[in-house]
C-alpha cells in the first residue's frame, strides 16, 4: 500500500479523502457532460446548421474513446500513472473548449474527437490509481463511489443543461465542465504528487500494435453507429464493421474472452454483456413513454429517475458487502433482475400493460447493474498484477463501450425495419432480455481473485 501503513478505514478520511473527492468529481463532471450533450444536441446542431453531422457529433466520442482508453493503459503499464492521467485530462479540458468555442459543426466533431481520447483515458488512469493507491479492501467502497457518479448525473444532468442552455448558453456546457474538471483534477494531483505509484516490472507491450488494433476496432464501432443512414446498404456494413471490431479487438482482451474463459477473461465479457443489455435497451425506455403512453419528454426523462437511484443504492450495497455475498450470486441476483426489467418492459410494450409496470420493473435493471457493476471492476484489479493493471482496465472499458456501440447499432436496425410501433419495441426489449440471460454464462465462471481481503 502506498498510501500509508495504517489500517484502512475509510475512502472518505485521512490520505484518500482529496484522492477520493477529485476522482469522484471527474468521474462525476464526465457523466453530466456526456448526459448534458444529449439534452442540448438539437440546440447545438440547429445553431451551427450541423443536422447531417448530428450522429457523428455522439459517435466520434464514442470511438476515439476506445483509442484513449488502449493508449492511457499502455502507458501506466509501462511505468508511473500521473503523465498519462494528465495527459488524458488535457485532452478532455482541449476537446471540451473547442467544441465550447465551435462556430460550425465541423469544428465541433474535431472537439468531440479530441474529447474522446481523454475520455477513455481518463476512465482508465484513474482505474489503475485506485489499483495502486488504494488498498484492496477499499476497492470495492472507491468504484461503488465511482458508479454512483455515473448514475447521480441521469438524475440533474438533463434538467441542468437544459437551464444552462436556456438562460446561459449551450457553449457553458462544454465549457463549465472543463473548468470544473481542471479544479477536480488538482485535488488528485496535488496529493498523488511524489508517492510512489509506477510498477517496478514495466511492460514491453508492443504499443504501436495495440494502438493501431484500437484505432481500427474505434473505425469500426464509428462505421457501425453510421450504419444505419446507409439505406439498402446498412446491414452489409453492420456485418463488414463487426467483422472489423471482432478480428481487431481479441489481441486487446485477455486471451479466451471470447470464448469466456474462467477469470479475468469472463468478468470483461459479462461487463460487455450487460452493458450491451441495459444500454441498448434504456434509450428506448423513454421513446417508449412517450410514443405509446403520450408522456412529455419530461415525465419520460424521469421515468428512469427510479433505476438511477436503485443503482446507487446497490452499488453501495455491493460495495460494503461484495466479499459476504460472493460473486456467483451478484452475478445471479444481478442477472435476473435485468433481465426481468428488459422482460417488464417488452410485456410492457406487447400488451400495453400500465406504464407504471415499466417504471417500476426498469428500477429492477438500475438495481441489478448496482450490484454488477462495481463488483466486476474490482474484480479485474484483483485478477491484475502491477505490470498489467492499464492492461486490464483498459480491456474492461473497451469492453462495455462497444458492448453498448454494438447493441445501440444493431437494435436501432431492427426498430428501423420494423418501422416502429408495438411490434418494433417488444422485439428490441426481448432482444436485451436474451442478452442480458447470456450474460449468466460468463458470470458463472468469474472465480475469485485476491478480491476478498
Amino acid at each position: 500500500m502506498t498510501a500509508g501503513s495504517a489500517p484502512p478505514t475509510s475512502v472518505w478520511r485521512g490520505p484518500y479523502l482529496w484522492v477520493t473527492v477529485g476522482a469522484v468529481a471527474m468521474i462525476f463532471l464526465a457523466a453530466t457532460q456526456a448526459l448534458a450533450v444529449t439534452t442540448v444536441m438539437p440546440v447545438v446542431s440547429a445553431d451551427l446548421d450541423g443536422g447531417a453531422l448530428y450522429a457523428v457529433a455522439f459517435a466520434a466520442t464514442l470511438a476515439t474513446s476506445v483509442v484513449g482508453m488502449v493508449a492511457a493503459g499502455a502507458w501506466c503499464d509501462r511505468g508511473g500513472v500521473l503523465a498519462p492521467l494528465t495527459t488524458s485530462v488535457a485532452l478532455f479540458v482541449i476537446g471540451l473548449v473547442l467544441a465550447g468555442v465551435a462556430t460550425s459543426m465541423e469544428v465541433l466533431v474535431v472537439g468531440r474527437l479530441i474529447q474522446g481520447l481523454g475520455t477513455g483515458g481518463q476512465t482508465v488512469a484513474l482505474y489503475v490509481v485506485v489499483a495502486r493507491f488504494y488498498p484492496p479492501a477499499m476497492h470495492g467502497r472507491v468504484f461503488a463511489a465511482f458508479s454512483a457518479a455515473w448514475v447521480v448525473p441521469s438524475l440533474i444532468g438533463p434538467v441542468l443543461a437544459g437551464a444552462v442552455a436556456e438562460f446561459l448558453h449551450w457553449r457553458w456546457v462544454f465549457l463549465g465542465v472543463a473548468a470544473l474538471t481542471l479544479a477536480a483534477f488538482t485535488a488528485v494531483v496535488l496529493r498523488l504528487h511524489g508517492l510512489p505509484l509506477g510498477t517496478d516490472d514495466p511492460s514491453r507491450a508492443r504499443i504501436g500494435l495495440r494502438l493501431s488494433l484500437a484505432v481500427a476496432v474505434a473505425a469500426g464501432a464509428l462505421a457501425l453507429s453510421l450504419a444505419g443512414e446507409l439505406g439498402a446498404y446498412a446491414l452489409i456494413a453492420v456485418a463488414v464493421s463487426v467483422a472489423v471490431i471482432i478480428l481487431a479487438i481479441r489481441p486487446l482482451l485477455p486471451a479466451r474472452t471470447l470464448r469466456s474463459g474462467r477469470g479475468l477473461p469472463s468478468v470483461v465479457l459479462m461487463r460487455g454483456l450487460i452493458a450491451a443489455a441495459l444500454f441498448g435497451g434504456e434509450i428506448y425506455v423513454p421513446y417508449l413513454l412517450i410514443d405509446e403512453f403520450a408522456f412529455s419528454p419530461t415525465w419520460a426523462g424521469l421515468g428512469l429517475t427510479a433505476a438511477a437511484i436503485m443503482w446507487a443504492v446497490a452499488a453501495d450495497v455491493s460495495g460494503r458487502f461484495g466479499d459476504r455475498l460472493g460473486n456467483t450470486r451478484i452475478a445471479v441476483f444481478g442477472v435476473a433482475q435485468l433481465a426481468a426489467a428488459t422482460a417488464a418492459v417488452g410485456a410492457t410494450a406487447l400488451w400495453h400493460l400500465s406504464p407504471t409496470v415499466l417504471v417500476v420493473g426498469w428500477a429492477l435493471a438500475g438495481g441489478g447493474m448496482g450490484l454488477m457493476y462495481p463488483r466486476l471492476t474490482v474484480l479485474t484489479l484483483a485478477y491484475s498484477t502491477p505490470h498489467n493493471q492499464g492492461f486490464n482496465s483498459s480491456a474492461l472499458s473497451i469492453s462495455d463501450a462497444l458492448g453498448s456501440a454494438v447493441s445501440i447499432a444493431v437494435l436501432g436496425l431492427v426498430f428501423t425495419a420494423l418501422g416502429g410501433g408495438q411490434a418494433a419495441f417488444s422485439a428490441v426489449f426481448a432482444i436485451t432480455t436474451v442478452v442480458a440471460l447470456v450474460a449468466l454464462v460468463p458470470g458463472m465462471r468469474l472465480g475469485h481473485a485476491r478480491e476478498a481481503i
